[in-house]
């Protein structure tokens, strides 16, 4: 969309970067065996596929920041968050994000269904919402798969607030994304013969 030449160019935001999620603290490592894992290319729900920063003020009524977008997709900026937090947890003896030739025996297939500002109430506040389906790659059938869902008050009623909020709630369901992909690892291996 081109801007009238008076304009000034948008703002750009974007997630933590991949070092802030490293820092989340580590869990022990698994034993040994422990999986690889590869990460599909993260999809998101119709509306919250492109850069604009979505919020809404009455349901069903996707509105946007007008001089404020994400740097890239929210499910481009989530990849590698999530395949950080994964490597950093132990879990796994190797996590890998797709495309890749390489054959791991879990594949973790995500889906952004909602990241939004609410504006219903005051403060306002990031709503964000991810499905998680962990594969069995050998039988091709779903291991797991959970829904995870985080609202976070934003620190002020602006696109910036709205952005640190965003932040906070994707943090929020790696941390949980993190343990539910462990759990899963752990339960694959005991039923591994």
């Amino acid at each position: 969309m081109l801007l009238p030449a008076n304009s000034p160019p948008p703002t750009l935001f974007s997630f933590d970067s991949p070092e802030t999620v490293m820092q989340m603290k580590p869990t022990a490592p698994m034993k040994n065996g422990a999986p690889t894992l590869i990460v599909s290319i993260p999809r998101a729900a119709p509306g919250f596929d492109s850069y604009q920063i979505v919020y809404i003020r009455r349901a069903h009524t996707f509105e946007y920041f007008r001089q404020s977008q994400w740097v890239d997709t929210p499910a481009n900026m989530l990849a590698p968050l999530g395949v950080a937090a994964l490597e950093g947890s132990g879990g796994f003896s190797a996590v890998i994000q797709s495309p890749t030739s390489v054959a791991g025996q879990l594949r973790l297939d995500l889906e952004i269904v909602r990241l939004q500002n609410e504006f219903f109430m005051l403060p306002s506040q990031a709503h964000f919402t991810l499905r998680a389906h962990l594969v069995d790659t050998s039988s091709r059938q779903v291991a797991a798969w959970r829904e995870f869902d985080a609202m976070v008050p934003a620190s002020s009623e602006d696109p910036y607030g709205s952005v640190l909020a965003a932040n906070n709630a994707v943090r929020n369901v790696i941390k949980e994304l993190v343990l539910f992909c462990r759990q899963t690892a752990g339960n694959y291996l005991e039923s591994q013969p």
